[in-house]
Order: structure tokens, then sequence, then C-alpha cells
């Protein structure tokens, strides 16, 4: 029974590690409501799924362009000092969205701003907080870190929709106190950077340029366990994440109440929560290629059925089981990153996981929105999980070296040397 729950000894055995896991985990639940309170103002101006989809747009951009320099950034610079401006600036930005909401403003443009401004801080925040860890934790203990790190997200994922659909329901508080609580939480993100090692510019690692975000590009292209498992990640969020058509689908189906709106983003919270609970088999498991492209597959299944099944209950268990598929897809990739990253790569491969997982959802936003305006919110959901399950199989024989991938549970792998990955 020990093995089939989440390790909690990285949380024993680093006092750092665990300040950093409290501080990410306050500032994550109010980085949650303004997550549900943009999409849901965009769609009470405008009503349009495509609107909502744009939000994508204005966040894939920063993403993308500050992503990959952030990393670089992050490796030339000291992370903990990092960590503290970013904090400081997104508890300005939060700061601007809760001032419009409390000022009634109804420019969509302004949310599509601020929404961009926050994608582009967290596009350096986010990978720089994730390398203190293997510096924080022994090599036997990476995989149990990232776990809880998971589980912390899935708490929060689950917790914080839910709160944000009962707050923004109660008309004497409204969206406008999401995006407040949002602004004061990142108290907790500066707590756990001020009990961190200083991590200052390594001596061989060349200065903040595009030869230096071009070094870490190629260091992706010639693993194929790196690129593997970027591209499976890539294709679950473009193709199976139609978050964009929530407030459609909610309004056609539940009638449009925003406590049910929080309840699907609360359902994916809840699976990938008790797969993070149960996430000890996960530091044991070897294949985890194999076992990402699985993960994958379920999760585009589950998106399929949720556009197409009828009922609240149904719709919610289909969500909780993408949601568990998903948990166990981003602790693979994060293993997998780790592991294979040196040190002073780390900061620009780091911020390239980043960029995919979060551009990818942003695109996926996008892709959804448009198509479900173009056909209707159904066949956009239903069709892109389909896509994702032959995304799957077409990168599983395209990929041999990450299909059959396997790492040694505790065992930190050779760096890799030469013009190739080696074989695993």
């Amino acid at each position: 029974m020990a093995r089939l729950f989440a390790d909690i000894s990285p949380l024993r055995h680093s006092p750092a590690f665990r300040r950093l896991w409290i501080g990410s985990t306050l500032s994550s639940l109010g980085s949650f409501l303004t997550r549900f309170a943009i999409p849901l103002q965009v769609y009470d101006l405008t009503r349009s799924p495509l609107a909502v989809g744009i939000i994508g747009v204005a966040e894939v951009v920063p993403s993308l362009t500050v992503g990959l320099w952030g990393g670089s950034l992050a490796d030339n610079r000291d992370r903990r000092r990092l960590l503290v401006l970013t904090g400081s600036t997104s508890a300005v930005v939060s700061g601007a969205l809760a001032a419009q909401a409390f000022a009634g403003s109804r420019l969509v443009w302004l949310l599509y701003a601020l929404a961009a401004a926050q994608s582009g801080l967290s596009a350096i925040s986010a990978p720089t907080r994730r390398t203190f860890i293997p510096n924080l934790l022994p090599p036997s203990q990476l995989a149990a870190g990232l776990a809880l790190n998971r589980l912390s997200f899935q708490i929060m994922l689950t917790i914080g929709p839910a709160l944000a659909g009962l707050i923004a329901s109660v008309p004497a508080l409204g969206l406008r106190t999401c995006y407040l609580i949002d602004a004061v939480s990142f108290t907790g993100s500066l707590y756990g950077a001020a009990g961190l090692p200083a991590l200052p510019r390594q001596a061989d690692v060349a200065r903040t340029s595009l030869h230096a975000v071009v070094e870490g590009v190629r260091f992706i292209r010639r693993s194929q366990q790196l690129a593997g498992a970027f591209l499976t990640d890539l294709s679950a969020t473009v193709f199976a994440l139609p978050v964009a058509l929530f407030p459609a689908i909610n309004a056609e189906r539940f009638g449009g109440n925003p406590l049910t709106l929080g309840l699907f983003t609360a359902a994916i919270g809840v699976g990938g929560l008790l797969t993070a609970i149960c996430s000890g088999p996960l530091n044991h498991l070897q294949r985890q290629g194999r076992a990402m492209l699985l993960a994958v597959s379920v999760w585009g299944a589950a998106f399929a059925g949720f556009a197409v099944v009828p009922g609240l209950w149904p719709t919610l268990t289909l969500l909780a089981i993408a949601g568990a598929a998903d948990t166990i897809t981003v602790v693979l990739r994060g293993t997998i990153v780790q592991t294979v990253t040196p040190d002073h790569l780390r900061g620009r491969i780091t911020a390239a996981e980043y960029v995919v997982g979060a551009s990818g959802g942003q695109l996926g936003n996008l892709e959804a929105g448009a198509l479900g305006s173009l056909t209707s919110p159904v066949i956009s959901a239903f069709s892109g999980g389909l896509v994702t399950i032959a995304g799957a199989v077409v990168i599983g024989l395209a990929l041999p070296r990450f299909t059959r991938y396997r790492h040694a549970p505790g065992v930190a792998p050779e760096p890799l040397s030469g013009p190739t990955a080696p074989a695993t």
C-alpha cells in the first residue's frame, strides 16, 4: 500500500523543497481563479467561442517568444532572484485584472493584453522554478518530487475552478474577487522563492543569446526521448483540450450556470488528483515513453466521449478520466526531461517543456474554438479526441527510441555525448 500512494519523503528531507512546494501551491490557487475568470468574462462580453479561443493566441505568442529566451535567462542568471522578480510583476498584472473588473470594463482587448502579460511572466517563472528540483533532491527522489508538484497542481485544479464558480455565482463577489485573490496569492510564490539557495550563473554557460537558445533546441532534436515526449504532449493539448468550448457546451446542455462550468474543470482536477495521490507506481515505471503514449490515447478517448455523452454525471466522469491520464503524462514527461538533460542546459530544456505544455493548450483553445464556431462545439471536441489517438500511434512508430525508452528508477542516466542521442 505504501508503494501505491505518493511518496512524501522529499517534503520531509528537503526544507527548501518543502517551502517551494507550499509557496507554489498557495500561488497556484489564485492562478486557477484567474484562469477561470478570464474566459468566462470574455464569453460574457462576446458570447463567442472563437473570442474565447483567441485568448489562446494572446497567450501563446509570449509563451513562444519569451519562453525559450527565458530558459536561456535561467541558465545564466541567479534563478532565485529571477523568481522573486517575476512573482512580484505577476502580482501587479493580477491587480490590473482586478481593477478593470471593479471598474466594469468591457474592453476585450484589455483582457487579451493582460492575459498575454501574465503568460509571458509565467513562461519565465514556471520553468525557472522547476530547475531547482534536481538541485534540491537526490536522483532517487526526483520522480517523487515531480509527482508531488503535480499533486499540488491537481489539488488546486480541483479546488480552484469550483471555488471560482462559486465566487462568480455570488453577485456581491463576482469575477473581480477571483482576480483580487490571485493578486494576493503571489505572496505564496515569494515565500517559496525566499527559502531557495542561490543558483548563480555557471562559468561555462553562454550569455543569453539566440545561440544559447539554438543550442537547447539542437539538444532536443538529437534526443528522441525529449522529442517524443514533447510531440506526444503537443498532440494531446493541441487537438484534445477543448477548454474554449466549455462555456458553449455548458450553455447548450446545462443552461450556462457558472457553478456547473466550474465543475467541468474541477472534474479534470479530481481525476488528476486521485492519480497524483496514487502516483507511487510511477516512481518505479521503466517504460516511460510507451506509458506516455498510452496515457495520451486515454486522454483523447475521454474527450471524444465527453463531446457526445448525455447528462452531467457521465460528462464529469469522462473529464475525470481525462484528468487522470493527464497527470500520468505530465509526471512522465517531467521525469524524462529532468533525467536526460544536463544541468547547464536545464533552464533551456525545462523552458522548452513549459512552452510545449503551455502553448499546446493555448493553440488547442484556438483550434477548438475556431472549429467549434465553423461546425459545432460537439464536432470540434469529438474530432480532436480521435486525432489525438491517431497522433499517439504515429509518434510511437516514427520515434522508436522514445517508444522503447527505459529508465531505471532512482538512477540518473549518463549525459548525452557526441552528435546523436544514445539508443535506449
